[in-house]
């Protein structure tokens, strides 16, 4: 068990509207949910985003996250 068995917040689909971005929105979504994840005794934050989102990457490294996984999806609504 990764963390000593704590637990993990997930983020996923974040998303600023085009017209709202470098406002501070972004941080300050990510800052609250790190606060509430903190809250509910969280080892760690993880959140997935689309390979091709370079800009949403820089975005998170600036918030300190760190790249650290490949992700892989097998959708069930095919045969």
């Amino acid at each position: 068990m990764g963390q000593g068995g704590r637990d993990r917040a997930l983020v996923e689909a974040v998303r600023i509207r085009a017209d709202r971005r470098g406002e501070g929105l972004g941080a300050e979504l990510m800052r609250l949910a790190a606060e509430r994840a903190r809250g509910r005794g969280c080892g760690l934050i993880q959140l997935t985003s689309d390979k091709r989102r370079t800009a949403a990457h820089r975005f998170y490294e600036r918030l300190g996250f760190a790249r650290s996984h490949e992700g892989f999806k097998l959708p069930l609504d095919r045969p």
